[in-house]
């Protein structure tokens, strides 16, 4: 079943039916401005945090998951009919009601028609500003005058912090002071107290939103959410709509809301633009400001189209063109789109993620960033340092950053015991890709400091990152699981010994050593070469199980995914990484990768673990927290997907390599989305597998490690344009099927037009290279060769 469409040109997923099977979303604005909005117009409005600074109230967890939102209802004066430009809340009958919904870079466009009127409502936020538009264009197409009166709709939160809002109601029920200062509505909190609208931590602060409306008169007002809905009634059928009047209400504790009504008369073909603006600040200060900026429709439109045209720009970094257009899709937009917004709110804020991770796993973090370097890269590598600034002294790191309350040299060390063993190892995939994409090699003398005490080099960061897993090794030689090993279900602790971060570590080895090459640092080479020897004989004394390599060690040596186990016998990400950290020998490769297509693979993504967890100790292996092929007890995980098609690449199996990615690809699933379910042009946390009864099903979109990866194996190993200190370098693995792609890529402020022929039919291997007319050697185009624009044709062969 279908619901919408892919719109190239236009960078669009347009959404012909709104009856999607769950909330179909999009983001808007900001770091610091940042919002959520779904097709129907739902969802909700942050300040700096999604946790303590959200000033719209969602619902979670309700049906359908995106009410309250950002409404526009229309009442006719006449027939007293009324409905709202979205098709939902109101949900007139489809056969009446026509509404197409576009989802663009950081905007969406709702379009509708009812009974001879036409609306489109484009919601946006002004590029570096702290407010929101909701432009909203009517158009008669009757054939006689018609009266309608419109209402804004929005529900507030008694309390930016998401708790307090949500289940301290004693309290916050009782905090709320609504006005109305020239027509603009004021949204306060606290409102007895000082102004603290940037102190995220103090939840209990006076704090202001603002809503007007420009283009038309005002004519009533409500602010009391009760009063506006009725009792009895729902966001559907709000009772003022219903009577088709406002009654000026004030709130002063209870709940309140935003509600401005306007009068417009149409005759036939007449259209009338208006525009609700929504934004942190006082009515009468920042409210009148802005009121007095955007009184001409003009003005909003200019401030649309430079958010079109900044976040255009920003995917110009590479565009593609293969045989397949649902990849070109997702690797033209909404892959880097996707990785993007990933980056900017890590997993804090969504239409699932409700508040509970307010700030920047460091883990995830440092992993988004592989998304972006190429699109922002000067913002990615301050992201980056922030990072590197949440490494504490010991070579761990604080288990989450919060950008707006990070304080490097004066933060408090975890315990031992709340360590995770992954975190800091993730460094040596971004350092190095940041390092490649933009050649400032300097990088890596930049001296930063600990989070709580101390600085080093970022070459230092990395080598006490090493060094952290070294220093916590157990019985086999191996670092020690610790709280988590990535896998947030397999806590090791002090003792147990994780394989899968043995292969990071070798991994990280390997890209030290790599480093002191280029930096010219013999002493520090030779340690890191010792060390990789000693970790390379205790791989494959220790972990090596016949077929595949084991995922971990429990503290009394009781193995996991091994053939000696009954449940969790074959795990993904050991056999993976063995591949990409070059320890696996050729024949284990081979091995490895036909264990996992063999055992792990299915229609629709490769799983974690097979078989799934019900009887093993849940206190070392949390997976049968959860049901069976559902999250970490043996769903298809799609953070690891990217490290599966990676591999494969490695191999030279283009065509497996394809089939894993085409297996996890949300574009895949555009004509049949009744089965994924959630948007078909983004990422997601996991699809249920075979184990489960809603296999295919896939939860928790767009903030997801799947967003990175997938683009990243895509772009860099499918594709095969992998930049390098000294050059690009191109090493396609594609299907065997495709004759030709084509790729234009900006690197080092230099745009590549590539051109790769495939006429042999091969899977992967370069036999040369034309650049600029002159034929190279191998695969690798060294810096020297480029000129501003280049024409590049590769054969493969």
């Amino acid at each position: 079943m279908q619901y919408g469409h892919f719109d190239d040109s236009n960078k669009e997923y347009v959404i012909d039916r709104p009856d999607t099977p769950k909330s179909w979303s999009n983001y808007l604005g900001s770091t610091e401005y940042g919002a959520i909005i779904t097709n129907n117009a739902g969802g909700y409005s942050f300040f700096l945090s999604a946790a303590q600074g959200r000033f719209m109230r969602l619902r979670f967890n309700a049906i359908p998951m995106d009410q309250p939102g950002r409404y526009f209802y229309l009442h006719d004066r006449d027939s007293r009919d009324y409905w709202s430009a979205s098709w939902q809340p109101v949900g007139k009958p489809l056969d009446e009601y026509k509404t197409i919904c576009r989802h663009g870079t950081a905007y969406t466009i709702i379009e509708s028609e009812y009974n001879g009127i036409k609306t489109e409502t484009t919601y946006f936020v002004p590029l570096d500003r702290y407010f929101e538009c909701w432009l909203l264009k009517v158009t008669n197409q009757d054939k006689v005058r018609r009266r309608l009166r419109v209402f804004t709709f929005v529900e507030y939160a008694n309390n930016w912090h998401y708790w307090q809002d949500s289940v301290n109601l004693q309290y916050t029920q009782h905090i709320l002071g609504m006005s109305v200062v020239d027509n603009i509505i004021d949204h306060g909190i606290n409102v007895l107290l000082p102004d603290g609208p940037e102190d995220s931590k103090n939840h209990d602060g006076n704090r202001h939103t603002f809503l007007a409306l420009v283009g038309a008169d005002i004519t009533g007002f409500d602010t009391d959410r009760d009063i506006f809905l009725g009792n009895y009634h729902t966001y559907g059928n709000p009772e003022v709509v219903e009577k088709g009047r406002c009654t000026n209400s004030l709130a002063l504790g209870d709940n309140g809301c935003g509600v401005l009504q306007v009068d417009i008369d149409l005759d036939p073909g007449e259209s009338k633009e208006l525009t609700a603006i929504m934004g942190i600040g006082r009515a009468a200060v920042q409210g009148r400001k802005v009121v007095e900026e955007f009184a001409s429709p003009a003005a909003v439109h200019q401030e649309f189209s430079r958010l079109k045209d900044y976040w255009h720009s920003r995917l110009r970094g590479m565009s593609v063109k293969t045989p397949d257009a649902e990849f070109n899709s997702m690797t033209n937009m909404w892959s880097p789109f996707n990785s993007l917004m990933t980056y900017a709110w890590s997993r804090a804020a969504s239409l699932v993620y409700s508040g509970e991770r307010d700030g920047l796993g460091y883990r995830d973090t440092v992993q988004d960033l592989l998304g972006v370097f190429h699109t922002i890269p000067e913002d990615a590598r301050q992201r980056l340092e922030l990072m590197i600034t949440g490494q504490v002294s010991t070579g761990g790191a604080m288990p989450v950053v919060k950008p707006f309350d990070h304080h490097p040299g004066k933060e408090a060390l975890p315990k031992e015991e709340d360590y995770r063993s992954d975190d800091c190892l993730w460094l040596f995939n971004s350092i190095p890709a940041y390092v490649k994409e933009t050649g400032d090699i300097a990088f890596y003398d930049k001296v930063l400091p600990y989070a709580d005490k101390g600085e080093a080099s970022v070459l230092g960061h990395m080598r006490r990152a090493m060094e952290f897993n070294l220093e916590r090794s157990g019985a086999h030689g191996l670092p020690c699981g610790l709280y988590a090993d990535w896998n947030d279900c397999l806590e090791l602790g002090l003792k147990g010994e994780t394989v899968f971060v043995a292969m990071q570590l070798r991994y990280a080895l390997k890209t030290y050593i790599e480093i002191c090459n280029l930096l010219k640092k013999p002493k520090e080479k030779d340690w890191a070469q010792s060390q990789l020897k000693t970790l390379d004989k205790n791989l494959q004394e220790h972990t090596w199980d016949g077929e595949w390599f084991i995922r971990a060690y429990r503290y009394d040596g009781m193995k996991f995914g091994s053939k000696e186990n009954e449940e969790g016998s074959l795990w993904l990400n050991p056999q993976s990484w063995a591949i990409l950290s070059g320890h696996a020998t050729p024949e284990q490769a081979r091995s490895v990768s036909k264990a996992v297509r063999e055992r792990l693979a299915t229609d629709y993504g490769v799983v974690v673990v097979d078989p799934p967890y019900e009887k093993t100790d849940v206190s070392i292996v949390k997976a049968p927290l959860f049901n069976k092929g559902m999250k970490e007890n043996g769903s298809i995980f799609n953070h690891t997907q990217g490290w599966a098609i990676i591999a494969e690449t490695l191999l030279g199996n283009g065509d497996q390599a394809y089939k894993y990615y085409r297996a996890c690809m949300p574009a895949a699933y555009n004509t049949r989305a009744e089965i994924r379910q959630i948007e078909p042009y983004v990422n997601c946390q996991f699809t249920h597998s075979k184990y489960s009864p809603r296999y295919g099903a896939s939860r928790l979109p767009w903030l997801s490690g799947a967003a990175t990866w997938s683009y990243y194996a895509a772009t860099q190993y499918i594709l095969g344009v992998r930049p390098d200190y000294d050059g690009l370098r191109i090493d396609p693995c594609i299907p065997s099927n495709w004759q030709e792609f084509s790729v234009r890529r900006r690197f080092r402020n230099k745009m590549f037009d590539i051109k790769v022929i495939n006429d042999k039919g091969v899977q992967k291997g370069v036999t040369r290279i034309m650049v600029n007319g002159s034929e190279i050697e191998g695969n690798f185009i060294p810096l020297e060769s480029i000129k501003d624009e280049n024409e590049v044709v590769v054969y493969m062969g």
